[in-house]
């Protein structure tokens, strides 16, 4: 088998999208309250754009989606902003890497926009965070959500962004590890990679 295959998001694919975001709720409780309606939770606030996984059999295995915010009016002029949303990868799927495949995906089209992303995640949602911090995004804080859990307890939220043109994780500790090399072997401050 081979690995899924991340192509545009298209309305044929929402039937797929639903089935497997309710195998991913079903195992990790995501989303946390499940929608009334899911078709719509998946294509609101309408996106700027949206990416499926899908395996050798066309099934969808993954999801992300970003969408635009709007400037506010009380603020100077800054970059553009889009949140990402949406992102989940079916149990079935897991351990290929394809949560970071999809944030790459997001990744590129940030750069081609101009365009900074930012995300929130439950606290609880350890996992999720763990890939986030992984691939580059960096915490800048946390608040509580403005709806709450099943039970009706409040839902503590983790803010993440990134910046488009940071470079990914790896390659700033694979970088920071080659001139560490590259000092302690030569005694230079210059590497080349």
């Amino acid at each position: 088998m081979s690995p899924p295959h991340i192509r545009r998001w298209r309305a044929a694919d929402l039937d797929g999208c639903v089935a497997a975001l309710a195998e991913v709720h079903q195992v990790d409780r995501y989303p946390m309250n499940w929608p009334a309606d899911p078709h719509h939770w998946l294509c609101e606030p309408r996106p700027a754009d949206a990416w499926v996984a899908v395996d050798d059999e066309e099934a969808i295995v993954g999801h992300v989606a970003v969408h635009r915010l709007p400037s506010s009016a009380d603020e100077p002029p800054a970059r553009q902003t889009a949140e990402v949303a949406r992102l989940f990868v079916a149990p079935t799927a897991r351990g290929s890497a394809l949560g970071s495949a999809l944030l790459d995906r997001v990744r590129q089209w940030a750069r081609a926009h101009g365009t900074d992303l930012v995300l929130e995640v439950t606290s609880d949602g350890v996992a999720a965070a763990a890939l986030y911090e992984r691939t580059g995004w960096r915490c800048t804080g946390t608040s509580t959500a403005p709806w709450t859990a099943p039970d009706g307890s409040p839902v503590s939220l983790r803010h993440y962004t990134l910046s488009c043109d940071a470079a990914p994780a790896i390659a700033v500790r694979r970088r920071a590890s080659r001139a560490a090399a590259s000092r302690s072997s030569a005694g230079s401050s210059t590497s080349t990679w």
